[in-house]
C-alpha cells in the first residue's frame, strides 16, 4: 500500500489538522479524517494504531511548525530592539497568522489540559519558545514574554475587534 502512495501518511496528518480546525478534537474521527484525506478508511489503521497516535502526530507536526516560525523570527533579530519588534510581529502578524492556527493551538491546549500525554507537546513547545526568547532576554523575562505571547494570541483568537499593535508594543516594552 505505501509504495503506491508514498505521501498518504502525510496527507492523513494534514487532513487530521484540517478536521480538528473545522470540528474540534471531539468531532474528529477516523472516518472524517479518511474522507478529508481522500484515502480508504483502512489506511487509518494501517498508518496509525489509533486516534491518540494520529492526534499526537498531527499536533507534534503543528507545534514544530509554529515553533520553527517563532525561532526563525527571533533568530533574525539582530538586537534587543529588533527582538521586541519580532515579538510584536509574532503576536499580531505572522506566527499565528490564520484563524486555523489559532483554533489548532487552542484545541491542543484543551487536549493537553485533559490528557497528560499531550502535555509533553505543549511543554516542548513552550521550552522552544523560551529558548528562542533567551537569545535576547534573561530567562525570567523570556518566560514572562512567552506567557504574554500566549495570552495575547488567545485574546486575538477570541476578540471581535482587531488587535492593536500599539497596545502589544506597549505590553512588550513594559515587560522588557
Amino acid at each position: 500500500m505505501p509504495h503506491r502512495d508514498p505521501g498518504r501518511r502525510e496527507r492523513i496528518i494534514r487532513a487530521c489538522l484540517d478536521v480538528i480546525a473545522e470540528s474540534g478534537v471531539a468531532g474528529t474521527s477516523h472516518r472524517r479524517v479518511a474522507a478529508a484525506a481522500g484515502v480508504p478508511l483502512g489506511s487509518m489503521t494501517y498508518h496509525f494504531s489509533g486516534m491518540d497516535e494520529l492526534l499526537h502526530e498531527a499536533f507534534t507536526r503543528f507545534a514544530q511548525s509554529v515553533s520553527d516560525q517563532f525561532e526563525r523570527r527571533m533568530a533574525a533579530a539582530a538586537d534587543v530592539d529588533a527582538a521586541k519588534r519580532a515579538i510584536v510581529a509574532i503576536i499580531t502578524d505572522d506566527v499565528f497568522d490564520t484563524h486555523r492556527d489559532l483554533v489548532l493551538t487552542h484545541e491542543l491546549y484543551t487536549l493537553a489540559a485533559r490528557e497528560p500525554a499531550f502535555r509533553t507537546l505543549t511543554n516542548a513547545w513552550m521550552a522552544r519558545s523560551r529558548a528562542a526568547l533567551e537569545r535576547h532576554f534573561d530567562p525570567t523575562t523570556a518566560r514572562l514574554l512567552d506567557a504574554l505571547v500566549e495570552g495575547l494570541t488567545i485574546h486575538r483568537a477570541l476578540d471581535v475587534e482587531p488587535q492593536d499593535p500599539a497596545l502589544v508594543t506597549a505590553a512588550v516594552e513594559r515587560l522588557t
